[in-house]
């Protein structure tokens, strides 16, 4: 069976409140088992916190964070005459955003003993300090990155 093309890209409507596509998406990873409302909830909650924290306006807040998380490299492995090599590669803007959102979400989700709101808070602050889990995420990826320049060559997909 012949493949036919790519898939088109999905429209996402932007959020109720602040009306952004950035903060719809963020609340779509946040959500699980179809429950949006509570995903809302979280996200509105620790947007408004966040805002108030660093005195900007909550999307300004979230956009810094994602900002300051989101990756310019990523690696890729690629096998090359029987060995596996990392080869770092350019990372494309919506690939730098999913990103960006996953790391996110994966180090608010990692810090314990908090609700979920202040957590995923607490990382957006963190991320405009460029502090916290997702900015060490990315300084580790960028690292590996440096370390693994000298297979670079190899990148010809």
């Amino acid at each position: 069976m012949a493949r036919k093309g790519s898939t088109p890209k999905r429209i996402i409507p932007p959020d109720r409140k602040y009306g952004s596509i950035l903060v719809q998406k963020l609340i779509n990873k946040i959500m699980f088992n179809g429950k949006k409302n509570i995903a809302e909830e979280i996200v509105y909650t620790a947007l408004e916190g966040a805002g108030k924290k660093i005195n900007k306006t909550p999307v300004e807040s979230f956009q810094g964070a994602l900002d300051n998380v989101m990756p310019l490299v990523q690696l890729k492995s690629r096998r090359v005459g029987g060995a596996n090599y990392q080869i770092p590669t350019e990372v494309s803007g919506d690939r730098k955003l999913i990103l960006g959102l996953q790391w996110l979400i994966s180090s608010a989700r990692a810090r314990k003993g908090m609700p979920m709101a202040k957590r995923l808070m607490l990382e957006i602050i963190d991320a405009n300090n460029n502090t916290g889990g997702a900015i060490r995420k990315k300084e580790d990826t960028h690292k590996m990155a440096e370390a693994n320049r000298a297979f670079a060559h190899f990148a010809r997909f």
